[in-house]
């Protein structure tokens, strides 16, 4: 009785990672996984969505339709610079702009703008858009070609509500 219960114990832990997730077979670490074999309903899911998202770039006009919807939210990150005084990009160089990951400082104490960028997030308005770690303090906005310019205008006008909320 007792070396059943252990058996099915053992069994039963063994069993708890989902087969699909597992990368031993028999004991040993299964190689085919490094050499490109599909084993698992999410590695086709992960194919199927790039496939989707290839029709998607597709259909707005490829690459140089990617390229102009991130140049089209730079451009609206670049009104909100020459508009507002206390909003600079992080990069003076124009040419060494990035369309996609701006980086951008903002002259205000880093505690502000700290509790500014938690509390754009707790609005729901931005998430995850502070400099990086290593990075001076300012904000850092995904502007590639998955996001609407429309939407990069929005943010635009609450940074300039949420700096006179916090930099008083």
């Amino acid at each position: 009785h007792t070396h059943t219960h252990t058996h099915t114990h053992t069994r039963a832990r063994a069993s708890a990672l989902p087969k699909i997730f597992r990368m031993t077979k028999k004991g040993k670490l299964d190689e085919a996984l490094f050499k490109g074999a599909t084993i698992n309903t999410p590695s086709m899911i992960c194919v199927e969505d790039y496939l989707d998202a290839l029709q998607w770039a597709d259909s707005i006009g490829g690459l140089p339709g990617l390229i102009a919807r991130s140049q089209a939210n730079l451009a609206e990150v670049a009104t909100a610079v020459d508009k507002y005084p206390w909003l600079n990009f992080l990069a003076k160089d124009e040419a060494s702009r990035s369309s996609t990951s701006v980086c951008l400082t903002v002259d205000m104490e880093a505690g502000k703008l700290k509790e500014m960028i938690a509390w754009l997030e707790a609005e729901d308005v931005a998430y995850d858009i502070g400099a990086y770690r290593d990075a001076p303090d300012g904000l850092r906005i995904w502007c590639g070609a998955t996001v609407d310019s429309a939407d990069v205008a929005l943010l635009m006008d609450w940074l300039e509500f949420a700096y006179e909320k916090f930099s008083k």
